[in-house]
């Protein structure tokens, strides 16, 4: 009797020591923020919120929301200048947006320029600049009316309609190199950190309705055994295309996709993931695991945005395949946040499904942080979401993963580091290091503070103070009793980090 609840008390402590790993495990890998982590997210123009609205407004709308979401710890906007074949910027080839002025082609007034804008801003606040292009759509209704120098009417030719929608024929040559002046322009011209496509290539299927792109298949696809195999072709050649163009014009600027979140299902391909919904190798043409393979792409942001426990694409499942075929890849995930928040956890109903999508993305080595669809209910802070990430899974600042396989040279320490006494109080000062090249330069600097005896890890984040494209940060000076240790140490455009350069300071 004695054996037997002996027996029965280790196994419940057993259990219960299991159950404590396991929780604090979990608890670690969200609560202790990374220092390097992707936070992104979406500002999409598509869905009317600028049109027609007076500049000053917009202008407004969008410092606040830049304000906000860079309290809320991100560090990258993903921001739609090109929704319709049309600019939110003065492009030298396309019309302005119908989603900016009211009116394709009609220029915006009093003058500004969106893009260029949005990235001043992001880099004021230590964001990156995404430019996030659509590069077939045309018309996302037939009904839109297009500017009269729209190369529609250049070219109409090049153009199909399906559904209630215009696209340019992904199987014409002439249009990819179309596309890709499209890119040089914008890259040649604006200080941009990366250009960002989603999940548009071949548009989605609709039901009855047929392409029509028979033609071109006829004169182009003659080495392809079937059609599906030559329009997954036209869509890797232009994705090919826009990674050498962008490579040839700016080697540190980076290209990134976002698909749809099924690569393909288990029931067409034995590799495929254990979903059961639209695949965007086989119904939008879209080979994202070659494009990895080939090193086409700089990073992939599958949609994943689905709930945990959904019937056809369950969340775990396809976080679990995304992470286990990344081919080297940079790896970060879409995020919805209304079906985060609006889904309970399944182990626990009381809460939502944040906290196990955070553990569950924190959880594997080749998944390098995130990508929230979309910026507006970030800033409205729908059911709390944008408190969670303050306090909790963005509570320290974290600084854009290192392209290494882009460039992985370090840019030299910062100089003449010292604490000077201003009008506006004690400030701490250095200047920019030398650089020979543009890859060398330094653009971003990074602030820590330790206490004067303290142990110097520059991997916790907790110790970061500032991340910033000034070369001056203000410190908090209270009655200079007290000591501290202040680091500084500069990132290049691809985010490597030189050494240190370090000052001892009284506050």
């Amino acid at each position: 009797m004695i054996d037997v609840v002996m027996m029965k008390n280790l196994k419940n402590y057993l259990s219960l020591l299991l159950l404590l790993v396991v929780w604090s495990a979990s608890a670690q890998s969200v609560v202790l923020n990374p220092k390097r982590e992707f936070r992104g997210v979406w500002i999409q123009t598509v869905n009317g919120q600028f049109r027609g609205v007076p500049t000053d407004t917009i202008k407004y709308r969008l410092i606040r929301q830049l304000d906000v979401l860079q309290k809320a710890g991100f560090n990258a906007i993903i921001f739609q200048v090109r929704p319709e074949a049309d600019a939110l910027y003065n492009s030298k080839i396309e019309p302005w947006s119908l989603f900016l002025t009211g009116v394709q082609g009609k220029v915006p007034q009093p003058y500004w320029d969106p893009m260029q804008f949005m990235i001043d801003a992001c880099h004021e606040r230590g964001m990156e600049f995404h430019a996030w292009i659509n590069p077939y759509r045309v018309k996302t209704t037939l009904g839109h009316q297009l500017a009269s120098n729209h190369i529609y009417y250049k070219h109409p030719e090049w153009f199909l309609t399906y559904g209630d929608q215009m696209f340019f024929n992904p199987g014409l040559p002439a249009c990819r190199n179309y596309i890709y002046k499209v890119i040089s322009d914008i890259v040649s011209r604006y200080d941009v950190d990366a250009i960002h496509m989603d999940d548009y290539f071949y548009p989605y299927p609709v039901s009855g309705k047929v392409l029509d792109d028979a033609i071109a298949y006829a004169r182009y696809g003659k080495a392809f055994q079937n059609e599906n195999d030559w329009r997954r072709a036209n869509v890797d050649s232009l994705i090919e295309g826009i990674h050498n163009t962008v490579r040839k014009l700016k080697p540190w600027v980076k290209f990134g996709v976002s698909p749809f979140g099924i690569y393909r299902n288990q029931r067409t391909d034995p590799l495929g993931s254990r979903t059961k919904g639209l695949q965007c190798y086989d119904d939008l043409y879209a080979d994202v695991l070659l494009w990895e393979r080939k090193g086409w792409i700089d990073y992939n942001i599958p949609q994943l945005y689905w709930q945990i426990g959904h019937p056809v694409a369950d969340y775990a499942t396809l976080i679990d395949w995304w992470a286990k075929h990344t081919e080297g890849c940079p790896l970060f995930i879409g995020q919805s946040v209304m079906n985060t928040i609006e889904f309970a956890d399944p182990e626990n109903p009381s809460i939502n499904q944040l906290p196990r999508k955070m553990a569950l993305e924190r959880a594997y080595q080749t998944i390098g942080g995130s990508c929230q669809w979309y910026a507006q209910v970030v800033e409205d802070n729908v059911g709390h979401y944008r408190d969670a990430l303050t306090q909790t899974y963005f509570k320290y600042p974290a600084i854009v993963p290192a392209f290494r396989f882009m460039d992985k040279k370090s840019p030299k320490k910062v100089k003449k580091l010292k604490d000077v006494w201003t009008s506006d109080g004690l400030m701490l000062f250095w200047a920019a290091p030398k650089a020979k090249t543009e890859m060398d330069k330094a653009v971003q600097y990074v602030v820590y503070r330790f206490a004067n005896h303290e142990h110097v890890d520059l991997d916790d984040p907790s110790h970061i103070v500032k991340i910033t494209n000034m070369t001056s940060c203000k410190l908090p000076y209270q009655d200079g009793k007290t000591k501290y240790r202040y680091i500084v140490t500069s990132l290049d455009r691809l985010h490597n980090e030189s050494k240190v350069v370090s000052e001892k300071v009284k506050l």
